[in-house]
C-alpha cells in the first residue's frame, strides 16, 4: 500500500522493484512536473490554491496545466469560467482551454448537466484519473496541477501510484484542528513516499482595507509552530480577500490578485 510506483525513490528490496508501476502519458503528451495538491478536510480552499498556483505559473511563462481529480465534488471548470463538454477523436480526448491558456480536465466537462451528481463507487473513479492521464491529450506541459478531494482516499492513492508526483502542497486554514489535519496529510505521503513541497494557509487573516490592521477571523495560526516541529517550509499564508471570493463566483479566478503565488512557482523552478 505504501508503494508510490517510484523504485528509484525507494530502498525496499521486494519482488516488484524494477518494475514501474505509473501508468504511461498519453503519447501526445509531455508533462515537466506533476504537482498535487491536497488537504486533510474540505472546505479550507484547496481548489483556489490549485487554480491559482496554475494561473500563476501561467502569467509567468510556463505551459500549466490543472487535473482536476476531485471528481465528486468538482470545481476548477466552474472557477475558470469554462463550460460546456470537451472534445475528442480518434487521437483521445482535449482539454479545455482558459483565457490565459490553461489546459484544464475535468468530469464536470464530460457529463450531459454540470450539477449532474456524480455518484460513483472507488474504482470507477480511480478508472476515471488514469483515463485523465492517459487519454487526455494535454501537449507540451510544464506544470501539471492535480486537484485532488480532501483526506486520504482512493483517488490521492490512486494519483501517488499511478502518475509520478514530483511532490504535493499541503492547503489548511488556521484552526485548532490544523496539526490533526497537517499531519495525517504529511504521514499519507511519508507512506507513498511522496515529497511534501511545503504548506499553503488559508484564510490566514483579514486585513482591514481602511486601517491596514490584521484580524486573525480564525484565531491565531499555529502553523509555524506545526511545521517546524515537521520540518515542512510555510510556502505562503493567504488572506481573506472577499474581492478575490467574488471573482472565483464569477468565473473570473485569472483575474485574482495575490502575489505570493509567484513566490511558490519561483521554489517550485529551483
Amino acid at each position: 500500500m505504501g508503494c508510490n510506483g517510484n523504485c528509484g525513490s525507494c530502498s525496499e528490496s521486494c519482488e516488484s522493484k524494477q518494475q514501474d508501476m505509473h501508468i504511461p502519458l498519453n503519447e501526445m503528451s509531455s508533462v515537466k512536473k506533476v504537482i498535487g495538491v491536497v488537504s486533510g478536510k474540505g472546505g479550507v480552499g484547496k481548489s483556489l490554491v490549485t487554480s491559482m498556483l496554475a494561473v500563476t505559473a501561467q502569467t509567468m511563462g510556463y505551459q500549466s496545466a490543472v487535473l482536476d481529480a476531485d471528481v465528486t465534488g468538482p470545481s476548477i471548470p466552474q472557477a475558470f469560467g469554462i463550460h460546456g463538454n470537451a472534445e475528442g477523436d480518434e487521437t483521445g480526448l482535449y482539454p479545455r482551454e482558459s483565457k490565459l491558456g490553461v489546459r484544464v480536465m475535468s468530469v464536470n466537462l464530460l457529463l450531459e448537466k454540470e450539477d449532474q451528481p456524480v455518484v460513483w463507487r472507488g474504482p470507477v473513479i480511480s478508472g476515471l484519473i488514469h483515463q485523465f492521464w492517459q487519454e487526455v491529450v494535454w501537449g507540451d506541459v510544464d506544470y501539471m496541477f492535480v486537484d485532488m478531494p480532501p483526506g486520504t482516499g482512493d483517488v490521492p492513492l490512486t494519483v501517488f501510484q499511478s502518475l509520478p508526483v514530483d511532490g504535493i502542497i499541503i492547503v489548511t486554514t488556521p484552526q485548532d484542528l490544523v496539526t490533526m489535519i497537517v499531519k495525517k496529510a504529511v504521514n499519507m505521503a511519508k507512506m507513498m513516499n511522496v515529497p511534501i513541497l511545503g504548506i499553503v494557509e488559508n484564510m490566514s487573516y483579514y486585513e482591514c482595507p481602511d486601517c491596514g490592521k490584521k484580524h486573525s477571523i480564525f484565531g491565531e495560526s499555529k502553523l509555524d509552530d506545526v511545521a517546524s516541529d515537521m520540518g515542512i517550509p510555510v510556502l505562503a499564508k493567504l488572506p481573506i480577500n472577499p474581492v478575490n471570493a467574488s471573482l472565483v463566483d464569477k468565473g473570473a479566478i485569472e483575474l485574482c490578485e495575490e502575489k505570493q503565488f509567484e513566490q511558490i512557482i519561483k521554489t517550485l523552478a529551483e
